[in-house]
């Protein structure tokens, strides 16, 4: 089965959310039906420990740190995959983000 859509799970500090939101739009992630700029976001709390050779946007190496950030979930089609991930990764702050990325059956029903 090949998908036509997916959806992106990204992590990213709160001070980053509107540079991500302006960059999801640019490339049209989040359009649905008549619709665009069709996102979620909620508050988490991120964990990670830095290891030998990281630079940490936040952090030290060795350390396990924990930091408030915003989980942003966000559908794109599949055509538009790589595009999205890319213009993610030009705004985002850390050196490894974490983007999921979800096959969906359907979206929009």
């Amino acid at each position: 089965m090949e998908f036509q859509y997916f959806k992106l799970e990204i992590y990213i500090p709160e001070t980053h959310f509107r540079a991500l939101q302006k960059a999801l739009q640019q490339v049209d992630a989040g359009h649905i039906g008549n619709y665009d700029s069709c996102l979620s976001y909620s508050p988490v709390t991120g964990t990670w420990r830095p290891l030998a050779g990281t630079n940490p946007y936040i952090g030290a190496q060795d350390e396990i740190s924990e930091e408030p950030e915003l989980k942003v979930e966000v559908c794109c089609k599949a055509e538009k995959l790589e595009e999205t991930i890319a213009a993610i990764k030009a705004v985002h702050p850390y050196e490894e983000p974490v983007i999921n990325v979800i096959s969906l059956y359907q979206t929009g029903i």
